[in-house]
This record gives C-alpha cells, structure tokens and sequence, in this order.
C-alpha cells in the first residue's frame, strides 16, 4: 500500500508526507460501519476537497467521524 500510495501521490504532483493514512483509514472505516461501504471513498472525496479549498484535515476528519457516528447511533 505504501509504495501505491508513492506512486498515485506523484502522479498527482503531490508530497507523499501530505497524507495522513490513519485519520482517512479511520474515517472511511467509522463511515463505511455506520452509513454504508460506498459511502466511505466518497467521503473521502469530500474530505480531500475541503482540505483543499483551506479546511484543517484533522477538524474536518473528526467532524465528519462524529456525523457518521451519530447517524448510527440515531438508527440504533
């Protein structure tokens, strides 16, 4: 995984240090557990787009862990 994730972030002209593995890791597994599996890569997505346009990853990240996981626990 680690050599893919080198490879795609080339591709991209981005720095391989710039991503935080375990925070999307995370993420996409409190999204995939409590909205749905094809939810969790386009959350992502979102995430990505956000800290792009200026968004701290970290904040945004927990933020979108604590939506998911309220949902479950609202479905519960």
């Amino acid at each position: 995984m680690n050599e893919w994730l080198a490879e795609a972030s080339s591709a991209l002209g981005l720095d391989p240090s710039v991503l935080d593995r375990d925070l999307v890791l995370d993420l996409t597994k409190d999204v995939a557990h409590a909205v749905a599996r094809p939810a969790a890569p386009l959350t992502a997505y979102l995430l990505g787009v956000a800290v792009g346009r200026g968004a701290d990853p970290v904040e945004a990240a927990e933020r979108l862990s604590a939506l998911a996981r309220a949902r479950e626990g609202a479905e519960g």
